[in-house]
């Protein structure tokens, strides 16, 4: 069976940003504009001011303070056909899963002499945006994302830098360029299907209130009314940074709904914290709670009982990550521009 696409969001405006993140990089036409030179001009007085005169050098410096134009070396290099960085955009760089991506994608880029720069997202637009904004300054051979790009304006940013991109951790129909990703309304629906073989009537989600945990959360509802089981109740956090946030999310579950048989956690960090909080609780899981995970993180099989978790090969989504990148950056064309990887449960004694 095909994989189902991921009806990912597409948000046609920013939402409110913090003040300047969503400022374009001036371009040195705009300096050259204002100091009434040529670019040439200006790139000279940056680069040989020896061949400026005086009097244009000091238009050129007051049109840079006036602008905050900066120059950069990389983005020369890459105006030359010199640049080697491959700039990894991840979304949370403690993620054992979004590491292993990345190192994937080096291997294969590493020994062609290109070089990965890191960047983390936090799951925000405005660090995405001014992230994907820095790259006009820049301006890497390539880029790489643990996620796919949601507002509208970066992914047109993106395509515009004319430079191979590849998204991935999500299966839309759309991507900016290249993707390898998965459907996570799949790995949602498995989950409420692998609660109901087990006997589990009542259930409940915990996750990110955007993004992917809301696409898993659409799986799990899916599979949660064709399996007839009763979702008693939903709890959507704004951010997951560490293992307390899943355990004060089922401390709230718990304080609100006298009986949950089952809780979908969207990632292994919820469900990680959830499972310490349901023994901090003096609860048996899963006899007195059932807790399933997303993602397989290592800790997963060693947090006591052991959470029953969906698994992807991590490593892979960024070794053929960067497969498709090189051979673009080579001129050949990958064989498939859009693929993904298989998602299967791993069932342990949370469940």
């Amino acid at each position: 069976m095909s994989p189902t696409f991921d009806q990912v969001v597409r948000i046609g405006k920013p939402v409110s940003f913090e003040h300047g993140v969503d400022r374009k990089p001036v371009r040195i036409e705009e300096v050259a504009r204002i100091a009434g030179v040529s670019p040439i001009t200006v790139s000279r007085a940056l680069r040989q001011p020896d061949r400026v005169s005086e009097e244009k050098r000091l238009k050129v410096q007051r049109a840079i303070e006036a602008t905050g134009y900066a120059s950069n070396p990389h983005a020369r290099a890459l105006r030359s056909g010199r640049s080697n960085i491959v700039a990894a955009f991840v979304s949370n760089i403690h993620s054992q899963q979004f590491g292993l991506a990345v190192q994937g994608c080096a291997e294969v880029m590493e020994p062609h002499g290109f070089q990965l720069m890191i960047g983390q997202t936090s799951y925000s637009y405005a660090r995405e945006t001014s992230m994907i904004q820095s790259l006009m300054a820049l301006r890497p051979a390539a880029v790489l994302f643990t996620g796919v790009v949601e507002l509208e304006e970066n992914r047109t940013f993106l395509r515009d830098l004319g430079i191979p991109v590849v998204e991935t951790w999500a299966f839309p129909p759309d991507p900016v360029d290249m993707l390898v990703g998965f459907s996570n309304t799949d790995g949602g629906r498995m989950v409420a299907q692998h609660f109901a073989a087990q006997g589990y009537r009542r259930v409940a989600f915990i996750g990110r209130s955007g993004g992917r945990g809301q696409l898993r959360l659409g799986g799990f509802r899916e599979g949660v009314r064709a399996s007839n089981l009763e979702l008693v109740a939903e709890l959507n956090l704004d951010t997951v940074s560490g293992l307390s946030d899943g355990q004060r999310a089922l401390n709230q579950l718990l304080a609100c709904h006298e009986k949950i048989d089952a809780v979908f956690c969207a990632n292994d960090l919820i469900a990680m914290g959830a499972l310490l909080e349901a023994s901090r609780c003096g609860l048996n899981v899963p006899d007195d709670i059932a807790i399933a995970g997303f993602g397989d993180s290592d800790l997963a099989a060693e947090i006591p009982p052991g959470l029953t978790t969906i698994r992807m090969d991590c490593r892979r989504i960024g070794y053929r990550a960067g497969e498709m990148l090189l051979a673009r950056l080579s001129g050949v064309a990958p064989d498939v521009s859009s693929e993904t990887v298989t998602l299967e449960i791993v069932k342990r004694g949370s469940t």
